[in-house]
């Protein structure tokens, strides 16, 4: 069954990028649905339309083996050229009851896994090592780094300088913190699996959740320098050429809408300077 991905502004929403680039490097076949964001609030309670909690990402599977064309507020579809009836088989009880919806990330990419097996959104099983560190570092992803989210907020189409004179009050304990583990992080999955991906030779789900920290560390100049080592600078080039990450940013630099609650937040807290905006006017 076809999948249809509701999204939000690439140029700031981290959320969706996850499951967006999982389906998009796997090669599984998926409407991209972008509503963007009204501005002025994070709240988006318009978007209860499509999501029980409001919020992005929400995948649908659709009963139909046709996949449909996207409507009017609607992108292009992905992956067209591998329109199939997908793996896995999802059916029963549940599309008498409206469906299958699911409005987590992490969810999302559980179900994937379940319902793909042969697409490896985990290392597969007779690597157990790598499969059980890679979903531990997905829900470390998904429930942890609180104060890199906030700080270090998602706009992927301009570069934000750190000024050296008031750098430390930007850099807080819990910042701190939260860039150290990232490294340590990445560092353990490449020297244990080998890289070039955090578990291995394969791009995999811990990928996708940890691509929009390497988008931060793209926006925020010089915070990459500083608290990550040879690994981790190397994995943020490696994943910055990826091209489902490519094709995101490509995207997000096109668009001309701008959010000012998303904006402000970019250069909240102190020590930060706008050095280039690199988005389409």
């Amino acid at each position: 069954m076809p999948y249809r991905l509701y999204i939000t502004n690439k140029n700031y929403s981290s959320w969706s990028l996850r499951p967006w680039l999982l389906l998009r490097q796997l090669g599984i076949p998926f409407v991209e649905d972008l509503r963007p964001l009204v501005s002025g609030t994070f709240h988006q309670p318009q978007w209860r339309d499509f999501s029980p909690v409001a919020h992005v990402p929400c995948l649908h599977v659709l009963p139909d083996s046709n996949t449909p064309a996207p409507d009017s507020s609607s992108s292009a579809v992905v992956g067209s050229e591998q329109q199939q009836q997908l793996g896995g088989g999802v059916k029963g009880d549940d599309e008498e009851e409206g469906g299958i919806v699911l409005w987590e990330s992490l969810a999302i990419v559980e179900f994937l896994a379940e319902e793909h097996p042969d697409k490896h959104v985990y290392p597969p099983r007779n690597r157990a090592a790598a499969r059980a560190w890679a979903r531990s570092a997905v829900a470390e992803m998904h429930a942890s780094f609180l104060v890199l989210r906030q700080a270090m907020g998602m706009n992927v189409g301009v570069r934000i300088g750190l000024d050296s004179d008031s750098s430390s009050s930007f850099f807080t304990e819990g910042l701190v913190r939260d860039l150290e583990r990232v490294d340590e992080l990445w560092t353990e999955g490449l020297r244990r699996f080998g890289g070039p991906f955090l578990a291995g030779k394969e791009f995999t789900a811990v990928d996708a959740f940890y691509a929009p920290v390497v988008l931060r560390l793209q926006t925020y100049v010089g915070v990459v320098e500083r608290f990550f080592g040879a690994e981790g600078r190397a994995y943020v080039e490696r994943m910055l050429e990826v091209e489902g990450v490519k094709e995101w940013v490509e995207a997000a630099l096109k668009e001309t809408g701008r959010e000012v609650v998303h904006e402000a937040e970019s250069l909240e807290w102190g020590g930060k300077r706008l050095i280039a905006d690199l988005r389409a006017t």
